[in-house]
């Protein structure tokens, strides 16, 4: 499986979000990592969609956080970024294969499927249990100035 680009830049700024406290514009998130703001716009725009950022406007608009970062999900921010569909689909090609019967679902009975299916799950879990509070409370234990740093780069 590989996520697209997209999804790092959005764990990155709702992070920055939460530091920051207040509506930052997209050219000013774009800015610090010299992202693309049209093409981080265009991602901030789908986790406002979903509830994850609020889109604030006027001159001192922008994006902030629309809930508690304990509250976010790091499986939040992929599904709002990369969809609902899972990444594995079965095609059922046993039907085809030898003693393949076109009347079976092999999607819940083929072993590959089911295996493929629990490891999704597994990495689905693993990011629904993690929130932007904790890897926000990971960054500052490794580096307590990083808070500071970005609020001075996106506020000032």
């Amino acid at each position: 499986m590989r996520l697209g680009q997209a999804v790092e830049w959005t764990l990155h700024t709702c992070l920055n979000l939460a530091w920051v406290g207040e509506p930052v514009s997209t050219a000013r998130l774009a800015g610090i990592y010299q992202l693309p703001p049209a093409y981080l716009n265009k991602q901030l725009q789908a986790l406002a969609r979903e509830k994850i950022l609020v889109s604030v406007p006027g001159a001192r608009g922008g994006f902030r956080l629309a809930r508690d970062p304990a509250e976010i999900s790091l499986l939040d921010v992929v599904v709002a970024v990369e969809g609902r569909e899972e990444a594995f689909r079965c095609t059922q090609i046993l039907r085809n294969g030898p003693g393949g019967d076109p009347d079976i679902d092999y999607s819940s009975s083929c072993v590959v499927s089911q295996s493929m299916r629990r490891a999704e799950l597994a990495w689905r879990r693993e990011l629904a249990g993690r929130t932007i509070a904790d890897v926000a409370a990971d960054v500052v234990r490794r580096d307590p100035d990083v808070p500071e740093r970005i609020r001075v780069a996106l506020t000032n």
